[in-house]
């Protein structure tokens, strides 16, 4: 981990740059393409319209608190927010974040702290892509890819086994049909009492509260969470009724009590991963709130 103060020199922070295009243009690159041929994908363009970070400001990095960027290309954060310049070079200042920024660090923390908190709930067996062409005639969210049971047997799984969605943006999009059958209702404001680490949709939504953090958020923080996106999102889609064994997807076939099983373990495995990516969001939130972790005078150089 980078130490408090540590000075990047300009070829340090500009490969750390550079490092950080490459990573996410695994992801980014192919959604572009996909783009201009007008193809759209029922797995990852999730990540691209649910969730509002273009591409190109995805691509840019951001040092995050503790690091120093030195040399004169350093000059192209100051036009940032909290961006300052320091006896040894450019660096993120948290106390200088106005109020709006303090207000998303405070209902973030608020959400991820009480989030942690309670123990993984394992049981929802991923029905809310059911619950969303449950008694559906038409105008279903993937139009252009088939149903695996087809209507009525979709309708039938949903009617055979317990609904417990407790992300509120997943139950909005639920059929009225669909949503007396879950056990809450959640509601926006509902989230922070509701939200629970087993929820393939809240580990999905640390991506989006990283970047909600930009530019505050350490680049490599946004892409871990972004990459930890794909693969939750990956597993929520293998879950869903759609066919998408042609786009190489094999089905979590959750009406089976070993799909269900194998579901579980995925929100178990998942839950895992997204703790300590959670933890440091807390830990990024707190220091805008706090703004005590701007550097000193003069920081530790790094060739």
């Amino acid at each position: 981990m980078t130490r408090r103060g540590t000075v990047l020199t300009e070829p340090a922070w500009w490969a750390r740059a550079a490092a950080h295009r490459e990573r996410v243009g695994a992801i980014t690159g192919p959604h572009r393409q996909r783009v201009r041929r007008g193809e759209s994908h029922p797995v990852l363009d999730f990540l691209f319209t649910y969730y509002s970070h273009r591409p190109s400001r995805l691509e840019r990095w951001h040092p995050g608190p503790g690091l120093v960027l030195a040399g004169p290309s350093a000059d192209a954060y100051l036009r940032l927010p909290g961006h300052r310049r320091g006896d040894d070079g450019v660096l993120l200042d948290p106390a200088a974040f106005g109020e709006r920024t303090r207000r998303t660090a405070g209902f973030v923390r608020d959400l991820l702290a009480a989030t942690a908190s309670r123990p993984p709930r394992l049981g929802c067996s991923g029905l809310h892509e059911w619950a969303m062409v449950y008694r559906k005639s038409g105008d279903v969210r993937h139009p252009d890819w088939p149903l695996r049971l087809g209507a009525a047997g979709t309708d039938a799984v949903l009617e055979s086994l317990p609904v417990e969605c407790t992300h509120h943006d997943a139950f909005r999009f639920f059929t009225p049909e669909a949503r007396p059958r879950n056990a809450v209702q959640p509601g926006r404001e509902d989230q922070v009492a509701l939200e629970q680490p087993g929820c393939l949709h809240a580990t999905m939504d640390l991506y989006k509260w990283a970047y909600k953090l930009d530019p505050a958020c350490p680049s490599e923080l946004v892409a871990d969470c972004l990459e930890l996106a794909v693969a939750a999102r990956e597993v929520d889609m293998r879950a869903s009724p759609y066919d998408l064994t042609a786009l190489g997807y094999d089905p979590v076939r959750i009406e089976t009590p070993s799909g269900r099983a194998e579901y579980a373990a995925a929100q178990a495995g998942f839950a895992e991963r997204a703790a300590p990516l959670r933890q440091r969001l807390i830990e990024l939130c707190d220091t805008l709130l706090t703004g005590r972790d701007c550097v000193g005078p003069r920081g530790t150089s790094v060739p």
